[in-house]
């Protein structure tokens, strides 16, 4: 029997389809125009050109007002992937110098979105950085053949000196990571790397203006949409103030050719840096232009790290330098006074324990012990403190009051410079030992720390701001680079006191003692006429030759400067530290050096220590 087929419903069946094709069209229709910009950039791009303006960085000047890093005109070439159409690529290339390979390669890094982030076909992108004024004036008579292509006027940094390479800093493109933190920035802009360039970028890039320009069907420029009501100005960085004397700078960086270690000088009375240099160095104006990123691979590479800046990232025994703290403490704690007096037969002996130290009278008490630099001295004043138990319940305590106060002067964590990639050194607490030897310890046990040996480890920073702390008797502002910001301010931590917790009174014998040293000690080589000098030597054992260091300031009564001096392997303190130390101290103070000085300035300068590597760029 045949199939009877009830065909009744058939148009409700196909309506409901048409009717399902139809709400998926709308659906899509909506999403495309609606939900999703790409038909609006399209048209946008066709009708509009936004075109970013970009702000002049400020400026960098020394105290004096000389001025350090300026801009000069550079230009990026530009693409816009949706226009670049049916160029003619081999005489691109020619007229850019390029090679055709290096083009498609090029273009495909721009379109992967993991090596440019944020990118849009709508929108330009860099092509080409940092081409000269000469090469671009070529390519710009032959721009009209090329679609798509434009030329962006920017500004690159100029470094007026030589020196001051680990405290100015550069400036680079920015990094996958810099447009994932801050989306101010787009592919290709640049941005501060390295020293004040880096802690300072939110002050010295300004603010980024927008121009909205209309075009034709051809894509020609026919003037401003509304004529310029949604445009935007750029707004220049701001210009900044160092505390720096480049010409003390500059001094510094001669005197340490050829060594390794640092030199840094702070001004008492604010903590404003007066000088930081670090050695191996490198010039800043290499690090300018399109070679930038292989000449930072070279200077990584570098075995002798001229990228380290060991003023703040050296992390060293501090040696004798440390020996005031250790006074210091005592004199508050009431272990000593001035007039206690110590044994020393050539070093401190106690309970079979021997620690060396040079010939001198003996026994000895405080000022002529911080003269002469006494090792016995200190580590009396050590192991007198930490085996109290009339004033502590145990050796843990005792070391727990002696780590507070290091680290009120500003050892064991870091100062807080202006500066990235700052060290903290080493102050060891009670913990540190009790899991070091199990709980059987004594001062005996760790005696070296008295005279800034075993355990402790300090950056040329914290040396040098020990010393502007006892300049000033009992207090430090943290130490920073920059002086002034304009139309702006510094942060209130730059601008506020950091008492130690120990009176003053304490320091006009410590510094009465680095005065002895001077005018009949160890750092007899600082006896400047005419500048009453305070200084302390340092010389710091380690697995090769020692340490030369040398820490002071001047005038006594009326310290305009204080410093710190590290060479790596340069023996005595008075080797290295002492005259270097003395050398800056005069062009600080005086202004220039005496005839004899700059005579001793330049055997300093050709007096070189050899390290076994040997690597320049």
């Amino acid at each position: 029997m045949a199939t009877v087929y009830n065909y009744s419903n058939r148009k409700y069946i196909v309506g409901g389809i048409a009717v399902c094709i139809i709400i998926v069209f709308l659906i899509r229709l909506f999403s495309l125009q609606i939900m999703s910009d790409d038909y609006k950039k399209n048209a946008d791009s066709n009708a509009f050109q936004k075109k970013i303006q970009y702000p002049s960085r400020g400026l960098i000047r020394d105290r004096y007002g000389r001025l350090l890093v300026y801009n000069e005109p550079s230009y990026n070439i530009m693409v816009v992937m949706n226009e670049q159409l049916g160029i003619d690529t081999l005489d691109f290339c020619r007229t850019l110098g390029i090679t055709r390979e290096f083009y498609i390669a090029r273009m495909k890094e721009i379109k992967d979105s993991k090596k440019n982030p944020g990118y849009s076909r709508y929108t330009p992108q860099v092509f080409l950085s940092q081409i000269p004024s000469e090469e671009c004036s070529v390519f710009q008579e032959k721009l009209f053949r090329f679609k798509g292509f434009s030329v962006d006027k920017r500004y690159v940094r100029h470094y007026t000196y030589a020196q001051g390479a680990h405290l100015l800093g550069d400036v680079g493109e920015v990094s996958e990571s810099d447009l994932e933190d801050d989306k101010y920035y787009q592919s290709g802009d640049y941005i501060g790397k390295l020293g004040i360039e880096r802690s300072y970028e939110k002050e010295l890039r300004g603010e980024k203006g927008m121009q909205i320009l209309l075009r034709d069907v051809h894509g020609r420029i026919q003037g401003h949409y509304l004529d310029g009501k949604y445009d935007t100005k750029p707004v220049p960085g701001k210009n900044i103030t160092l505390g720096l004397d480049m010409k003390l700078q500059i001094l510094a960086e001669r005197l340490l050719e050829g060594k390794k270690g640092a030199i840094v000088a702070i001004e008492p009375k604010t903590g404003q840096v007066l000088c930081m240099a670090s050695a191996p160095t490198y010039d800043p104006r290499l690090m300018v232009g399109r070679d930038r990123g292989k000449i930072h691979k070279a200077l990584s590479k570098n075995p002798n790290k001229p990228l380290l800046n060991r003023a703040i990232m050296g992390q060293y025994p501090p040696g004798s330098t440390f020996k005031p703290t250790q006074a210091l403490i005592g004199l508050q704690e009431g272990i000593i006074n001035p007039t206690v007096a110590f044994p020393c037969h050539h070093g401190f002996n106690y309970k079979g324990l021997h620690l060396g130290c040079h010939g001198h009278s003996s026994p000895i008490a405080l000022i002529p012990a911080l003269g002469t630099s006494c090792n016995s001295y200190f580590c009396w004043t050590l192991y007198r403190m930490f085996s109290n138990r009339r004033k502590y319940r145990n050796v843990q305590e005792a070391m727990t009051v002696w780590k507070d106060y290091q680290v009120k002067m500003g050892y064991g964590y870091k100062l807080g410079i202006d500066l990235p990639g700052e060290k903290r050194g080493m102050i060891p607490n009670a913990e540190y030992y009790d899991k070091a030897y199990r709980k059987h310890w004594n001062g005996l046990t760790v005696i070296s720390i008295s005279i800034g040996q075993g355990e402790v480890t300090a950056t040329p920073l914290q040396i040098a701001n020990l010393g502007a702390t006892i300049a000033n008797r009992g207090y430090f502002y943290t130490p920073h680079v920059v002086r002034s910001i304009q139309g702006g301010c510094l942060a209130s931590q730059y601008l506020t006191r950091r008492y130690t917790g120990i009176n003053s009174i304490y320091y006009n014998y410590v510094a009465a003692g680095m005065r002895r040293a001077v005018l009949s000690g160890t750092c007899y080589a600082a006896n400047i006429p005419g500048i009453e000098v305070c200084g302390k030597t340092g010389t710091a054992e380690n697995r090769g030759q020692d340490h030369s260091v040398f820490m002071g300031f001047a005038p006594m009564n009326n310290p305009q400067i204080a410093i710190s001096v590290y060479v790596e392997n340069g023996g005595w303190g008075a080797d290295y530290g002492v005259p270097i130390g003395a050398l800056l101290i005069e062009q600080y103070i005086n202004g220039k050096l005496s005839a004899s000085s700059e005579k001793k300035a330049e055997v300093m300068q050709h007096k070189h220590i050899s390290y076994g590597v040997t690597k320049s760029i």
